[in-house]
């Protein structure tokens, strides 16, 4: 075993100072905003133009010290969601010699050491490529690039300080040559799914490129791509109906 086989698993995480920003500061928050609102809901129901009136007027409407006090409780309780979501969403990355664990409230999975060839940070993700070229793993993350790039070295891992593909990625567009067989009509697909902001529908047909050999990055609402050494091959194309009648078929 090497030298980094002897070292204890390192954890990366927001850590605790991260938990108390999301538990501490946005109830806080949350009840700067309801006071604020309560001071002002007299000056917002004589404005023709402000959203959700009826609300505005009700809230005018309420004794004191009641109004002020509730309007308080709810931002409080808005930052108390907020803060558990933010906590379910934490990616918690723990490495060692021959794994890397990653966590969050709804998902741990591991993936070996021995099937990675490189992990890099780009655009905000964590990402896991094998020999091939293709994403083990895609998990996005706010923790430092700094932090996870030393954990990962320090056991041995490879890692990039940049996606080593970048350079190999393409603009999609509609019935652009070189695509796998099926490839066009997922990310047509896609497509729509991401301008209807269906997240996990774009997630489901990412996950179905990849088994065609095809990798996505996304840069807004375009979506970049290319394929792995495993890609399916196109298969020769097929003639139209037009040019099967030209032809007497």
């Amino acid at each position: 075993m090497d030298a980094a086989g002897h070292r204890p698993r390192t954890v990366v995480s927001g850590g605790p100072l991260e938990l108390a920003v999301m538990w501490l500061g946005f109830p806080l928050v949350g009840a700067g905003v309801g006071w604020l609102l309560a001071a002002s809901t007299g000056w917002l129901a004589r404005l023709p133009w402000v959203p959700f009136a009826d609300l505005v007027e009700w809230l005018d409407r309420l004794p004191e010290p009641q109004a002020t006090g509730g309007t308080i409780a709810v931002g409080v309780l808005a930052g108390l969601v907020v803060a558990g979501l933010g906590t379910a969403e934490r990616l918690i990355v723990t490495v060692d010699a021959a794994q890397v664990r990653l966590r969050r409230a709804d998902q741990d999975r591991a993936i070996a050491r021995v099937d990675t060839r490189v992990a890099f940070l780009a655009d905000k993700h964590l990402v896991l490529l094998d020999g091939d070229g293709t994403e083990l793993v895609r998990e996005s993350t706010d923790l430092p690039a700094a932090a996870l790039a030393e954990a990962f070295r320090a056991h041995g891992w490879g890692w990039a300080d940049d996606d080593p593909h970048r350079s190999a990625y393409r603009l999609w567009v509609p019935d652009l040559p070189g695509l796998p067989a099926g490839a066009d009509a997922l990310l047509r697909a896609r497509a729509r799914a991401i301008e209807r902001d269906r997240r996990d529908d774009a997630r489901e047909l990412r996950r179905e490129l990849a088994l065609i050999g095809v990798v996505l990055r996304d840069e807004g609402k375009r979506q970049y791509w290319r394929v792995t050494a495993r890609a399916v091959t196109p298969g020769p194309e097929q003639p139209t109906s037009a040019e099967r009648e030209s032809d007497g078929r």
